[in-house]
């Protein structure tokens, strides 16, 4: 039985729950040919098999990233595609194999901050700013990685300010943290919610 008979557009569901069972199946199973028979048909001629495909294999890395870590070429060609669904669902499997294939994630990351900042997509945005989190850890990517991210907080929606602010603070280092505290303190008076000044306030505070 071919595995696209059991995504949502197979079987007629209008919900991503077949998506999701089948992603736990084959995190559960380790089905490496269930996962390279998804990526194949990341260029399906039905759009919603494409669009389950890539809901799925972003699932399978949020489990288990080796499943799906090979295949980062493939999630990198998708950054130029005309279906914004994969694009956002591409950026969503990259940031799950971040850790796993730094280097070459690294080497998308003009792209990956291209659709970030011109394709619309709050999602789109947020998965970059993981991206960029992650790839910090590593200290060859950390000094470029951390400018990146301070960018991102100079000119992020107030909504995704705190969030970007958390996934910022483990990775910022005495070198950079005035500068982050800088942005921080401007920032904070353009927020208008309390829930967002405490959560950037805590994040704070593990900084010193």
């Amino acid at each position: 039985m071919s595995v696209l008979e059991e995504l949502a557009t197979a079987l007629g569901c209008r919900d991503e729950v077949p998506n999701q069972e089948l992603a736990r199946r084959i995190v559960r199973e380790g089905n490496a040919a269930d996962v390279r028979e998804l990526v194949e048909n990341l260029g399906h001629k039905d759009r919603g098999i494409q669009n389950d495909c890539i809901k799925t294999l972003y699932e399978i890395g949020a489990a288990n990233p080796d499943l799906v870590a090979s295949y980062y070429k493939q999630f990198g060609k998708l950054l130029y595609s005309q279906n914004r669904r994969l694009v956002w669902g591409a950026m969503m499997a990259l940031d799950t194999i971040a850790l796993k294939q730094s280097k070459d994630v690294h080497g998308m990351l003009s792209k990956i901050l291209e659709v970030a900042d011109n394709s619309g997509s709050v999602i789109a945005r947020d998965h970059a700013v993981g991206i960029l989190a992650k790839l910090a850890t590593f200290k060859s990517y950390k000094r470029d990685c951390v400018a990146l991210l301070i960018e991102q907080l100079m000119r992020c929606p107030n909504n995704q300010f705190a969030m970007y602010v958390e996934l910022s603070a483990p990775v910022i280092d005495p070198d950079n943290r005035k500068r982050f505290r800088q942005v921080i303190e401007t920032r904070m008076q353009e927020l208008e919610r309390e829930s967002q000044k405490k959560r950037v306030a805590k994040a704070l505070k593990k900084l010193t």
